[in-house]
């Protein structure tokens, strides 16, 4: 173990940057370094984001190069160091890469907490197993995925249509009790025999907020692609185009360019919102025309509805036709289908509109509109989806068994799964929700109400969440009485890392179970099981529920026994309640984020760890970070060390560490010599490499390992976000003791602070690891190989 209070340095500092700066503990050969020209420290921060004053120490910064979104920083007497290199011999020069705003920085992103589904999707898009053969299941674990993310597109936009459609201009429109409650519902009542009075002129006019939420979606993605993903990437070497398909995924010029993907996805899905709302309008107007004695407006339907069908199915074809292009930078954009393909299906819905605004004077809506199946049909290809992507990952994971790989290669499913589940039950709370409020706050569909309500399917998902709920609190349970065993079993470790203390029974408890709730992170993949697995039984037990309902709603209303009914009305309106109330907590979570900068950063770290990857999946999700910050690093480091043959070490914390692996990945080889790897709090291996094996894998590890010039990584057991790396070397430093000190010393007379995830840079080691780095460097010692031995790695 690496017992940081045993060595010969200062007590850490209060500020991070001033331990980085600080020169007391200098190792053995570390002197050569100050002949060895200059050194610089590239320091990425993590999650949740910071200042350049906090994070070099210095309230008078300047920005060296970038712009308001993300930009490198210096202190103002730092600004011409390559011009003075004597005032650097002892201590490298601090930058510092601000990247927070790409997240969190504007306020009207906190609004993307309402596309979580989107950004879930993706990331299971990433989790696939690390096998690479055989290609058509690599290829088909993609196309699934896409259809997966197509599909909730589609339940968005159906979910618009049922609250503007179906509940407000077709139920609540059409009643003229209903209509009465809402003023603005007074020119397209029926009481008032008005224009707009007939139903296919309300659901025209009501078609319009589904098209102008499909418009906003464009919109946001377009205008992020432009940002983000066409972001030109550092092309490390032209020549080794023909390798690159045999080298890791992130040493490829194209990884970190998904323009020509997203824009295609963005159209598929801009026009599959079109097609849906399309076929919510005619799916109305063509089931009267087909009752009604009219041939020709018969015809005409069942024409528009053809249509719509052969634009649905050129949707799916564009989705899963193509993937992702990484061996070299696409600069090709697809103008027949980013152009074509979405004005095609808005000429469609205009058509749709048409069609439905048609004169039909003895035309009234009753009953629900037809689309009630849609969300069945929608529900169930879902299901079918995830459980095929679930045999795909398992055939994948059988060609590469890895024992840390979450769920033994079933992550991708499960957060597919997960995915659908947060879109059900937000289609659901929405639905819920609208229906109270239109009609009151009485039960939709009950006598003395005027709506019907959502459709079945919907108040059935409602019903299975408090048999979720009651899934949960156990197994939460469990894990909260196992992680206070594990903290009573740590105590006699705790004690023996800190010899020369007299024992203290409350400080040992805290310390212990910071441990111990810092290893509830490693049980994530068993509780995520858990929870997807529930949520596809229950979602079948809804789906059936709804058919039978929909089959004998009478018998089934009037035979089931007094205390069944009274449960399945408790279970339905408990139900009713959560998914609302679980809506209404991500609007408000929303709002306060737009009003309040503090609940902003706090909701940009979500997108922190959830938008590193690019949008390889669903073109709507919040944009990846990644696609900008990797560029702007393998830039950087590769024009500072061309231009002044200097040494640089790259720091990163938390997020700042992957950031930092991917960009050193980027950098040319002769480049990566020049490079030393610095990490800290670093999710690499734990989260990443458990999740996304095929990227962050041992062997991805252990090439990087070899590749760089020298790798240093510090962890602690306290830390439940941070581990060790696991590669073969002198890389991992840890765990170090946190706190420094158990009680009171001459160097910490006041009480050390347990840590956890934060400030590394205060721990004497980082200052000592940092100088070690910079000697290596300077001495041109080879890079590491496995057979240095494994002294640095630990179990944790």
């Amino acid at each position: 173990m690496f017992r940081a209070t045993r060595a010969a340095d200062p007590a850490p500092r209060e500020r991070a940057a001033e331990v980085s700066r600080a020169t007391a503990a200098v190792p053995p050969g570390a002197a050569a370094a100050e002949s060895a020209g200059p050194a610089l420290e590239l320091l990425v921060h993590g999650v949740g984001g910071t200042t350049p004053e906090a994070m070099l120490g210095d309230p008078r910064t300047v920005r060296v190069t970038g712009d308001d979104t993300a930009a490198i920083h210096r202190c103002a007497d730092d600004v011409d160091a390559e011009a003075h290199p004597e005032r650097y011999r002892d201590r490298p020069v601090p930058e510092a890469y601000v990247w927070c705003n790409l997240t969190s920085g504007n306020s009207a992103r906190a609004l993307w907490l309402l596309l979580l589904p989107f950004m879930v999707i993706n990331l299971a898009h990433w989790m696939r197993p690390p096998a690479k053969e055989p290609r058509w299941a690599i290829r088909l674990y993609g196309v699934l995925v896409r259809l997966v993310a197509l599909s909730l597109t589609v339940l968005l936009v159906a979910a618009a249509c049922e609250v503007a459609l179906d509940l407000t201009a077709w139920q609540c429109a059409g009643s003229a009790g209903c209509s009465r409650s809402w003023y603005w519902l007074g020119f397209t009542s029926v009481a008032h025999h008005g224009w707009w009075a007939q139903p296919g002129r309300r659901l025209a006019l009501a078609a319009l907020a589904p098209a102008a939420l499909t418009v906003l979606l464009w919109y946001l993605s377009n205008r992020t692609w432009s940002a983000y993903e066409s972001q030109q990437p550092l092309n490390a070497d032209p020549a080794a185009d023909a390798t690159e398909a045999l080298r890791p995924a992130f040493s490829r010029p194209g990884f970190w360019y998904g323009r020509r993907l997203v824009a295609r996805l963005r159209a598929a899905h801009t026009a599959a919102g079109f097609l849906t709302t399309a076929a919510a309008v005619t799916a109305a107007a063509a089931r009267y025309d087909r009752a009604s004695t009219s041939a020709v407006f018969a015809t005409l339907g069942l024409l528009v509805e053809a249509a719509l069908a052969a634009a649905g199915l050129v949707v799916v074809w564009v989705v899963c036709r193509r993937g992702r292009t990484e061996t070299h930078l696409d600069e090709r954009l697809d103008r027949a289908v980013t152009a074509w393909l979405p004005l095609l299906s808005l000429a469609l819905l205009a058509l749709a509109v048409l069609y439905a605004a048609w004169d039909r004077a003895d035309w009234a809506s009753s009953g629900t509109l037809p689309g009630d199946r849609a969300f069945g049909f929608l529900t169930f290809a879902q299901g079918m989806l995830v459980v095929a992507l679930a045999a795909v990952a398992w055939h994948l994971r059988r060609r590469a068994p890895g024992e840390r790989t979450a769920l033994r290669g079933l992550g991708g499913p499960a957060v597919a799964m997960l995915a659908c589940a947060l879109g059900g039950v937000m289609t659901g709370g929405v639905a819920q929700r609208v229906a109270d409020w239109v009609d009151r706050g009485a039960t939709p569909g009950t006598a003395g109400s005027a709506p019907n309500g959502p459709p079945p399917l919907l108040t059935w998902q409602a019903s299975v969440i408090p048999a979720l709920i009651a899934v949960l609190i156990p197994v939460m349970l469990y894990f909260a009485v196992r992680t206070w065993r594990a903290a009573r079993a740590d105590a006699p470790r705790v004690v023996a890392d800190y010899p020369t203390e007299r024992p203290d029974d409350g400080r040992t408890r805290r310390i212990a179970a910071a441990r111990a709730m810092a290893r509830l992170t490693d049980r994530a993949p068993l509780f995520l099981g858990i929870v997807s697995g529930a949520s596809l039984l229950l979602g079948a037990a809804a789906l059936a529920g709804a058919w039978w309902t929909s089959q004998v709603p009478a018998r089934a209303a009037d035979a089931a026994p007094a205390p069944v009914a009274f449960g399945a009305d408790a279970a339905q309106s408990l139900g009713s309640w959560c998914t609302g109330f679980g809506f209404l907590l991500f609007v408000t979570w929303g709002r306060r984020a737009y009003k309040d900068a503090a609940a902003r950063r706090t909701v940009g770290i979500l997108w922190d760890v959830g938008t590193f990857w690019p949008r390889a999946a669903h073109p709507f999700a919040p944009p990846c970070y990644a696609e900008r910050a990797v560029p702007d690093l393998a830039w950087r480091m590769n024009t500072w060390t061309g231009r002044t043959g200097g040494r640089l070490v790259i720091s990163g914390h938390s997020q700042g560490s992957v950031l930092a692996a991917a960009a050193v990945w980027q950098l040319p080889a002769g480049t990566r010599r020049r490079i030393a790897l610095l990490t800290y709090g670093c999710p690499v291996e734990r989260l990443y490499g458990r999740w996304f094996p095929a990227y962050f894998g041992p062997a991805q590890l252990e090439g990087l390992h070899q590749e760089v010039h020298c790798w240093r990584n510090l962890w602690r057991a306290t830390d439940p976000i941070g581990g060790p790396v696991r590669v073969n070397g002198d890389v991992d430093r840890g765990p170090l003791l946190d706190p420094v000190a158990y009680g009171r010393t001459d160097l910490h007379p006041l009480p050390a602070p347990i840590l956890g995830h934060s400030d590394y840079q205060a721990d004497p080691a980082f200052a000592h690891e940092r100088a070690l780095l910079l000697a290596e460097l300077a001495h041109g010692v080879p890079k590491q190989r496995a057979d240095q031995g494994s002294s640095g790695r630990s179990s944790g």
